[in-house]
């Protein structure tokens, strides 16, 4: 399930026209206390305002979306970047998100950018296998928040594109949550660049 470099490349290739390639930050030795300079990618800037439209991208783009759509379960993030690039890319998306943890701000986002919101009672786990079971039963595109090969290969491409901008990286510190990005930065920086999970 892990992507190879081959996969990530490309995910990149076809996931490039549709998001931003977003800036670095160079701190040099010194400014935060450190005494090695510093270069931030500032993913944040990306369309949907985090990493996961890539990997969302990734998935679609590299499916043939059936009439039913796309779905998703999600908090926020990764159901604005596979209602974003499902709406971008001419196709209706569902996104399960559970009540318990449900923001305003963010079910108002991902309806904003084309979905439509069902939200479930119970834990996260009830709320993704609510999400798997309305996969099976209407034949949607399931688009995982960090468990496939093609989301892992899509969330890959930072890292490919944060390589491509500061030659000569050594390390990199990845955020983590449920190992979507840190699945894919790994996969790409393996064997040349240290990766540090946070």
């Amino acid at each position: 399930m892990i992507p190879t470099r081959a996969q990530i490349e490309t995910a990149h290739a076809r996931i490039a026209p549709h998001i931003r390639s977003t800036p670095v930050l160079s701190i040099e030795a010194g400014a935060l206390g450190l005494p090695f300079a510093v270069d931030l990618k500032l993913e944040q800037t990306q369309i949907t305002g985090s990493f996961k439209l890539r990997g969302a991208l990734n998935n679609i783009l590299g499916a043939d979306v059936p009439d039913a759509g796309v779905v998703a379960a999600s908090g926020g993030n990764h159901g604005a970047g596979v209602a974003y690039a499902a709406t971008k890319l001419g196709h209706k998306s569902k996104i399960f998100v559970p009540r318990a943890i449900a923001k305003e701000e963010k079910l108002r986002r991902m309806r904003d950018f084309g979905a439509e919101i069902v939200l479930t009672e119970g834990s996260v786990a009830d709320c993704m296998d609510e999400y798997a079971a309305y996969a099976k039963s209407s034949g949607a595109l399931a688009v995982h928040p960090y468990d496939t090969a093609p989301t892992l290969a899509g969330q890959g491409t930072v890292a490919r594109e944060f390589g491509a901008q500061v030659p000569g990286l050594d390390t990199v510190l990845i955020s983590v949550g449920g190992g979507g990005l840190i699945g894919g930065v790994a996969a790409w920086c393996a064997g040349h660049i240290k990766v540090v999970a946070v």
